[in-house]
């Protein structure tokens, strides 16, 4: 849905007239200051479920951003993040689904040391968070250096707040990967059920479009050469 709203703005905005600065100014400022309250919210979730919503959020700033930039930098980065991190919120909700199947609560504190009982998943678990924190060559990261360089180009100050903004995404990724999958394992798991083929089959068809997107971003970017 948030998807979706990106793309609303994207066919509704040319509407708005050539350069409707007294919209666009003061929906950037707050879309740029809503990455780093709704990243700022990501580091104290204890909700599994409501980190990885967050987390999209968060994400949307970037686009709504770009998208009101109103250059093809900006467009091309807007749909490229929306594309990439609609996959790999996809994939985060699948796995804290894997989770909440076997330990009935999505509390990250009881979700500990699950990389013991399930390494398998756990290998999942790194490879779709390095995507959420943008780690190359991730299409997450061509999406994100094109929106931070658009808005870099329509004011320098900015990247003090894509950059913080960033840096913080990165900080609750790798808190909720460490929270999830590292440490002793819960005492209340009497019984954890394996991981089934469906599963894995499951993740599989969200990483691969995501690492073949990376041969050719253009299909997704729209910037030709």
């Amino acid at each position: 849905l948030l998807k979706l709203g990106g793309y609303g703005l994207i066919r509704i905005f040319p509407l708005l007239g050539s350069n409707p600065t007294n919209l666009t100014l003061p929906i950037t400022v707050l879309a740029l200051w809503g990455i780093l309250m709704t990243s700022s919210i990501c580091l104290r979730q204890t909700d599994l479920k409501a980190l990885i919503a967050y987390s999209s959020v968060s994400h949307m700033g970037l686009v709504t951003a770009a998208i009101l930039s109103q250059t093809p930098w900006g467009l091309s980065g807007a749909m490229t993040l929306m594309v990439a991190h609609g996959i790999t919120s996809s994939a985060l909700f699948a796995l804290a689904n894997t989770n909440y199947e076997r330990a009935h609560t999505r509390t990250l504190l009881l979700l500990r040391g699950l990389q013991i009982a399930l390494p398998l998943m756990s290998a999942w678990w790194l490879m779709v968070t390095l995507a959420n924190m943008a780690m190359p060559p991730s299409i997450n990261l061509i999406g994100e250096l094109l929106i931070i360089t658009t808005m870099f180009n329509w004011s320098p100050l900015t990247i003090t707040l894509t950059g913080i903004g960033t840096l913080i995404t990165a900080s609750y990724s790798l808190y909720m990967y460490l929270m999830t999958q590292r440490g002793a394992l819960s005492t209340q798991f009497h019984f954890i059920f394996p991981t089934h083929t469906r599963e894995h089959l499951l993740l599989i068809l969200h990483l691969l479009p995501l690492g073949l997107f990376i041969l050719k971003p253009a299909l997704i970017s729209g910037l030709y050469t």
